[in-house]
């Protein structure tokens, strides 16, 4: 069986990820560039997480475009070229540009189906947003990727049917596998799993967010090469832990103060990894494995319950 018939599942469980090592599962290309949104309209108008209580009105607007232009400025020192989509008014959550939809390649077989594809299909899943405001941002996003030559790859027949799920933010690729790791129980829903699964047939690696704080994967999870994550323990139950242990050789496992500083809500750039700076701990327990912490400024969007791996979405 070739790995382009393989049907794949989804993985709760360690006894389950225990049947299937990462060597099965199919090679995919990292991303090369990023996609980013200039905090024109960026504003904290309401309260949709817990960092954004108390901050309603409180964003120093011109403070947030200079730290804006110091990440985008990081992602490009790191050799990362970095594409903007125009900010539009009235959507002042447009600049955490991880949510609106989750990219990927899936791989175009030579010879009718055989391994060995010299080429990839690139693609994007949009999201469901659980907040109608930004729902609305969807298809600002959506045309840039139409206008890359993106393939839009719906996750149900009709919006309607669509669980929630919150793109990039909730799902985040294994570096250099076709194995996607999906964050449900905040806001996207369980049921997202087995749609994934089935759409873009890939195996689901399914954590369980066990805390309302830590509400996105991607404000406790980062997965820095094929071979290391960074991860916040209390944000997942005993399982999904597990089910990290064993599918990682290293982890590196935050404090709680670099936790709430958005120490997770990191981005691995090569050696580099772009975050948050003051999280001392865990700063050097990367430098500790190799890797070159690239500290920013990101308070501003952190008002609004964001850092540096929200304000991005990696594109192929």
């Amino acid at each position: 069986m070739t790995t382009s018939q393989r049907k794949y599942s989804c993985l709760r469980t360690f006894a389950q990820a225990r049947e299937l090592s990462l060597s099965d599962i199919e090679k995919q290309v990292d991303p090369t560039s990023i996609l980013m949104c200039e905090p024109t309209c960026f504003d904290v108008k309401e309260t949709k997480n817990a960092f954004m209580k108390g901050q309603v009105g409180k964003v120093d607007v011109a403070l947030a475009q200079r730290q804006w232009f110091e990440v985008k400025s990081a992602f490009e020192k790191c050799g990362y070229p970095v594409h903007v989509v125009p900010a539009v008014d009235g959507f002042e959550d447009m600049v955490f540009a991880a949510n609106q939809v989750l990219p990927g390649v899936k791989p175009r077989f030579a010879d009718g189906g055989a391994d060995g594809a010299a080429a990839s299909a690139p693609y994007v899943v949009p999201a469901r947003m659980a907040y109608q405001s930004r729902q609305r941002e969807i298809p600002y996003y959506l045309d840039w990727f139409k206008q890359q030559k993106y393939e839009i790859l719906p996750l149900c027949a009709t919006t309607e049917a669509m669980p929630v799920f919150e793109g990039q933010g909730d799902a985040i690729w294994h570096p250099g596998h076709r194995l996607l790791w999906l964050g449900f129980g905040n806001r996207t829903e369980e049921r997202s799993a087995p749609l994934l699964c089935q759409l873009l047939d890939v195996p689901v690696a399914m954590l369980r967010l066990t805390t309302a704080t830590f509400y996105h994967l991607d404000t406790c999870f980062a997965a820095l090469d094929e071979n290391t994550v960074v991860i916040y323990p209390p944000a997942f139950d005993d399982e999904s832990l597990r089910l990290i242990r064993h599918c990682f050789n290293r982890v590196i496992e935050v404090p709680e103060s670099d936790a709430f500083n958005f120490a997770c809500n990191c981005v691995a750039l090569g050696h580099n990894v772009v975050l948050q700076k003051g999280s001392r701990q865990t700063c050097a327990q990367l430098e500790s494995a190799g890797f070159n912490p690239v500290e920013v400024d990101t308070s501003e969007f952190m008002k609004s319950g964001g850092s540096v791996f929200c304000m991005k979405m990696m594109v192929y």
